[in-house]
């Protein structure tokens, strides 16, 4: 299974050979592998190691922390993904969603500004 790791140096992969021009089969044939390989580093189906990396980032003449580059932005940005995909699938979360709707605009607006009242309340405090 990809790890989030997996799928950004995958990524990054893929933007610089395209960057370059250089087709999976070119870009195999450089480091001695085959094209199947890198389609798998690209989709994250299977983790680089650190040797490959190297050879992959002389290849694209880059240096290795290139693939790193964003990292941490693209993994807070998928771990905040994770708790809103958790946070949506609760009941209680789809009847709240459900009962506003259900409401006029005004009412609907108060709602909202009571929440966020409440929600800088709590973090003042």
């Amino acid at each position: 299974m990809a790890t989030d790791i997996d799928l950004h140096l995958g990524r990054r992969l893929r933007r610089r050979r395209r960057l370059l021009g250089l087709t999976q089969q070119q870009l195999a044939t450089q480091v001695g592998i085959r094209f199947q390989q890198i389609q798998k580093y690209e989709c994250g189906a299977n983790r680089i190691s650190a040797a490959r990396l190297w050879q992959l980032a002389e290849a694209l003449e880059s240096p290795v922390s290139y693939f790193y580059d964003g990292l941490e932005e693209a993994i807070e940005r998928q771990e905040a993904a994770n708790q809103g995909g958790e946070m949506f699938s609760r009941k209680e979360t789809l009847d709240l969603i459900q009962a506003y709707y259900q409401l006029g605009e005004r009412p609907r607006r108060r709602l909202l500004d009571l929440a966020k009242s409440l929600h800088a309340e709590g973090e003042a405090a």
